[in-house]
């Protein structure tokens, strides 16, 4: 799994930055009322009743066995579902005062499950889990014609492929040894019915909405001129307004809106020893007017070039293992690769996963001030909007809050429909991107602690613990980029997260000293029982994270925290060297242009 920047797209294809100074998302807010799309929907409706009325009985659905004298019947879907992403979006680029990228796309995919045999044992048994999921492109006009013929079509496909997927677990369960976990391969979950008024359309289409937009992203992408060190640039604004259905034959009927904006802005430099550096900004709200304005958009964006070149002239920092502390931001990328994605459901079965917390239920695993939830239901933290919000997950199942651990004791995991043992039922956390079979995943993940400090506390009790063990100095992690998890048995259940500003804080009283060149590693049993403490406020991480199920919006939440203990290598050095030339100053590089213009 793996956390990083995130895309402005809908429904993005991992990595959270802060929300600060960001009004609250309104898309869960959307009143009820007006149906939504009912052309797609009535199409969806009947062309699965349809199918489920006569695949598996209709002339020409049965095969014959070799040798047989009769045809042998195929079995009919116990399930089907259609889920139906109706999206419009507008991305507009800049780097160095000039639009790079001028894009906009109207888009409708549809995911088709089948599931044949039965929710005990189905074609998605063990390693055939895609089996079920066919992906097929829409008509993006209420054609009900075109529409239910692209449903058929992706249906029979669906079908084949299901049928192919259960003969192959027929013939699998007949060979293997018996399996740790038999736990059905589908829960029985009550249908929800919730049509919401379709998303509304986008906000950035007019003529003079995209020149005033455009004119901001040359202006910010523009600053950057003025460090001759910065090698590569971009101010990336992407919004999308968009739409979800899911039908299914169980009864469900759901129709959620969403809507985003998000603005992207990333700098990249290299510094004399060949090392490459990066940093990056995110803001987003719910549509491109509520983004902040230009002048903290400006500041935001100096801030992150003049670190930049602090960072090229900053010493390497050695391996190191002691005290540090995470700001909350890095302490909520800690949470989410190190413990979140060791707690989604389907982790907890299967012969390929480390099932690192399988066992472990009812028992302590963080400290005791430490407690930790997920709810996909919170739209904001504290006025800021939040990316893992939605109001159904993918298999059309309501958004729910889930304990995770209560005072430091695991209680339960984060569950789709697929079963393992100890828990039978979904609890709304059944997450993909277009075109992946859900599986459990986060939302916005929640921490928070009984055992909170002042940020001066936290920073005395560093320096205390770093005299203690004898270190000249603890390590502060203020800003990070990105990191990710191991969960397999193949590998060791290790996880990396790559801060991005990194400080030595010395016990002696010298000024704290920007570092370079870190990333933290380590085993997750070991580093969660080393919190030590945690600062008095909670920091936003919204971004995207990717894993078998595809890439998705998430958010974590958590305070600061100080370890007593933790390890750190160096990153890749790089063997590129900076370019020899000095860039073209802004009057040479306008010279040309202004003498054509004459």
């Amino acid at each position: 799994m793996r956390l990083s920047l995130p895309p402005a797209r809908s429904r993005p294809v991992l990595l959270l930055l802060s929300a600060a100074l960001l009004p609250s998302v309104a898309s869960s807010q959307t009143p009820k009322g007006k149906p939504a799309d009912s052309v797609l929907l009535t199409a969806m409706q009947a062309e699965l009743t349809r199918a489920m009325g006569a695949l598996g009985t209709a002339p020409g659905a049965s095969s014959t066995a070799p040798g047989a004298s009769t045809p042998a019947e195929t079995p009919r879907p116990y399930f089907l579902s259609y889920s139906v992403s109706d999206s419009d979006q507008v991305g507009l680029s800049a780097s160095f005062g000039a639009i790079t990228s001028d894009t906009s796309a109207r888009r409708r995919f549809a995911d088709v499950e089948v599931r044949l045999g039965t929710p005990a044992e189905d074609n998605t048994h063990g390693d055939h889990r895609n089996s079920a999921l066919t992906t097929v492109p829409l008509p993006v006009t209420d054609d009900r014609p075109a529409l239910a013929r692209s449903l058929w079509y992706a249906t029979d496909r669906g079908y084949a492929r299901a049928l192919d997927g259960y003969l192959k677990v027929k013939t699998e369960q007949q060979v293997r040894a018996k399996e740790e976990d038999r736990s059905a391969d589908f829960s029985s979950e009550k249908p929800a019915h919730e049509i919401l008024p379709a998303s509304p359309p986008l906000k950035l289409t007019g003529a003079s909405d995209r020149d005033a937009w455009e004119a901001r992203l040359r202006e910010i992408s523009g600053l950057f001129q003025q460090f001759p060190d910065v090698l590569y640039n971009t101010a990336s604004l992407e919004a999308s307004t968009e739409t979800d259905y899911f039908v299914s034959s169980e009864g469900a009927s759901v129709a959620t809106p969403n809507h985003v904006a998000r603005l992207v802005i990333v700098a990249r430099t290299r510094a004399d020893d060949g090392m490459d550096l990066f940093r990056a900004e995110t803001f987003e709200a719910d549509e491109p007017a509520h983004l902040p304005d230009q002048k903290t958009l400006l500041t935001k964006t100096r801030a992150m070039a003049e670190n930049l070149e602090a960072l090229r002239k900053a010493p390497i920092t050695e391996p190191f293992n002691g005290p540090a502390i995470l700001s909350g931001r890095a302490s909520a990328v800690f949470f989410h690769e190190v413990l979140g994605h060791r707690l989604e459901g389907q982790r907890q079965r299967g012969d390929e996963e480390g099932q690192t917390f399988t066992k472990l239920l009812g028992k302590q695993i963080l400290p005791p001030f430490l407690s930790v939830a997920d709810d996909p239901t919170l739209a904001s933290f504290e006025g800021h909007p939040l990316s893992g919000h939605y109001s159904f997950d993918d298999e059309g199942q309501p958004a729910r809050r889930v304990d995770l651990i209560k005072d430091g004791v695991l209680d339960t995991f984060l569950m789709s429909r697929l079963p393992v043992a100890a828990f039978s039922n979904s609890n709304g956390h059944g997450r993909a991107e277009v075109g992946h079979m859900p599986t459990g995943r986060q939302g916005n993940l929640i921490v928070t602690s009984s055992k909170s400090v002042s940020d001066t506390q936290l920073r005395q009790l560093l320096i205390d613990e770093a005299k203690k063990q004898g270190k000249a100095y603890g390590l502060y992690f203020e800003d990070i980029s990105s990191g990710f998890a191991v969960t397999t048995r193949r590998s060791p259940q290790a996880f990396s997260v790559i801060p991005l500003v990194v400080y030595r804080i010395y016990v002696d009283g010298r000024p704290d000293e920007l570092v370079r060149g870190v990333s933290i590693v380590g085993t997750p049993q070991a580093a969660l029982n080393r919190i030590v403490a945690t600062g008095n406020h909670q920091e936003i991480f919204n971004g995207i994270c990717g894993a078998e199920s595809g890439s998705i919006p998430v958010s974590a939440v958590a305070p600061a925290m100080l370890v007593s203990e933790i390890e750190t290598q160096r990153q890749a050095q790089g063997t590129a060297r900076p370019p020899i030339l000095p860039p073209p100053s802004i009057a040479q590089a306008g010279a040309p242009a202004q003498k054509e213009a004459q």
